[in-house]
């Protein structure tokens, strides 16, 4: 059973993700396939519906095209004609990358979508601005637009990536009424990305054989988990001595901070971000579309057996094609654990201040 059964609201309307429903042939454009096209029928298209064409939405489209994983994306930009515009671009892309239908669609058109990328939001400005203090004018957009939303039914998976992520990820459940586990946030998965890679750096080896975590917020509290960090199986300490390799506190916290503060480093050099996270999104895509049972550290809410209060944030998660089913323990520290709760306080603080009655859109 999945840690978030006790979470389902009771009032929502909103239908499960697997219903069966006719297939109708796939042509014409995707506005007048989405109302009997559902998640989950067999022999239909993968759809992903991508809400802001911003440059996070833009590339992360993109990232789609070129993974293969999808054969339908479409487009949903508050000015039609930019979405157009993108589409146009990334069909010439099509002959060098894989054959996928991408249309210009709209909200109606996420009813029959199997994962909804929700990258519309505050755009960032270059500075140690944190993310939270755009929590308002964030939560104000993504309310507008998960109403539009739900309007529609939604049958597949919600995935939100517009800062600050954890907050804007409870409210969408919230909001919603949708079952925890199918509204995840994109959380720290790049995070954990950057921190694997510097740590490979670090050690000489490649990062797809370093197994560590980032959990917490995505943002200024963040807690890099080094205690159940490993290479090759073997935990950071004993890999060092080993190898004869100096384990180097020093090192490992300068790898934690930079870390943490990448994003604002890249923010700073050219204004925005967006490789990185739309090839996280698009990995998130891949686990749910091909139901791989993948561990990664999305935002989703927090099982009532972790202590932590009723909040959403990153710890590695099983997701497949029901979005997250299983949260997962990790070993943690004294330190690492009390870091965790006070992020997820941080969370909490920020939870209160939209003051979101459960379901109320729906």
């Amino acid at each position: 059973m999945s840690n978030h059964t006790r979470n389902k609201p009771s009032n929502t309307n909103l239908k499960a993700p697997h219903q069966e429903t006719e297939q109708i042939p796939d042509h014409g454009d995707a506005h007048d396939r989405s109302r009997n096209l559902r998640p989950g029928v067999r022999g239909r298209v993968a759809r992903v519906a991508i809400v802001g064409t911003g440059f996070v939405g833009a590339t992360t489209a993109y990232a789609l095209l070129i993974s293969g994983a999808v054969a339908e994306i479409v487009l949903i930009n508050r000015d039609k004609k930019v979405a157009e515009g993108h589409v146009n671009d990334l069909r010439d892309a099509e002959l060098f990358t894989h054959t996928t239908r991408v249309v210009a669609g709209d909200f109606s058109d996420c009813g029959a979508a199997d994962v909804i990328i929700i990258t519309a939001g505050v755009h960032q400005t270059p500075g140690m601005r944190s993310r939270l203090d755009d929590l308002k004018e964030g939560a104000s957009i993504l309310r507008d637009i998960v109403l539009e939303i739900a309007r529609h039914d939604p049958g597949g998976i919600l995935l939100i990536a517009s800062n600050p992520v954890d907050v804007l990820t409870y409210a969408a459940w919230k909001w919603t009424g949708l079952p925890a586990g199918r509204v995840i946030g994109s959380g720290t998965s790049l995070d954990t990305s950057r921190f694997r890679r510097r740590l490979g750096e670090l050690y000489g080896v490649a990062p797809d054989n370093v197994h560590a975590y980032v959990i917490g917020e995505h943002g200024d509290s963040q807690v890099p988990a080094l205690t159940s960090a490993r290479i090759a199986g073997i935990p950071l300490e004993d890999f060092c001595r080993e190898q004869g390799l100096p384990y180097d506190k020093a090192s490992l916290r300068a790898i934690a901070n930079d870390t943490r503060t990448a994003g604002h480093q890249i923010l700073q050099a050219k204004g925005a971000t967006y490789y990185g996270i739309g090839s996280a999104l698009t990995r998130v895509v891949g686990a749910i579309l091909r139901d791989e049972r993948a561990i990664l550290t999305v935002s989703s809410l927090v099982p009532e057996s972790m202590d932590l209060g009723e909040v959403c944030l990153s710890l590695p998660a099983v997701v497949g094609r029901d979005g997250v089913t299983r949260v997962l323990p990790i070993p943690l520290s004294d330190v690492e654990r009390q870091a965790i709760k006070a992020s997820a306080e941080i969370l909490k603080q920020y939870n209160a201040m939209l003051d979101i009655p459960k379901g109320s859109l729906a």
